[in-house]
């Protein structure tokens, strides 16, 4: 078993969604024996995520394909942070009725940005179980999202389930990047 380490749980919320995921996912993370420090992204600076190794970051999506206010203001500071030493998961929330073509999009443009930071970026999330005709946050095959896709409107009696198994993926994927190096 790889060394626990503290994870930064940064998040970015309008109507509270996102934290209230972000605190089910910290919960579960610290069954695990994680230490989990929960942050607004209002509140961050880049030499503080510089400071953890381990990073989960959330950010809800809003109408067609919006990104949240807090993130979009952090944008150019994430952009000039180095995160090569870090290993980052993802989750994303949005409706996939009402915006099927534009679900979790802020997860998939978030995540291009963390990719440039030079992280790791863990988590990926299989399509399975959700309608979407498209999304920002699928890959190509269009077979998973980059992160956890959470809709709260629409399936919210599957979050738990979801946030269970990802918590419990995200750890072992986390746990072989700390053995590796």
């Amino acid at each position: 078993m790889a060394p626990q380490a503290n994870i930064a749980l940064v998040f970015g919320t309008d109507t509270g969604n996102t934290q209230e995921i972000g605190e089910k996912i910290a919960q579960a993370l610290r069954s695990y024996g994680y230490s989990v420090d929960m942050m607004n992204v209002c509140d961050v600076t880049s030499v503080v995520l510089q400071q953890y190794r381990f990073l989960v970051m959330g950010i809800p999506t809003w109408d067609f394909g919006g990104i949240q206010e807090d993130w979009e203001d952090f944008e150019g500071d994430l952009q000039l942070t180095d995160l090569s030493q870090a290993v980052v998961a993802l989750y994303g929330l949005g409706d996939q009725r009402g915006y099927g073509d534009y679900f979790v999009d802020a997860m998939g443009w978030l995540y291009e940005r963390v990719l440039a930071t030079g992280a790791q970026v863990i988590g990926h999330w299989p399509a399975e179980g959700y309608k979407v005709a498209a999304s920002l946050a699928l890959n190509e095959s269009k077979t998973e999202f980059c992160g956890l896709a959470i809709d709260e409107d629409q399936q919210f009696e599957l979050t738990d389930r979801r946030v269970a198994t990802w918590v419990n993926q995200i750890v072992s994927e986390y746990e072989c990047c700390a053995l590796a190096s």
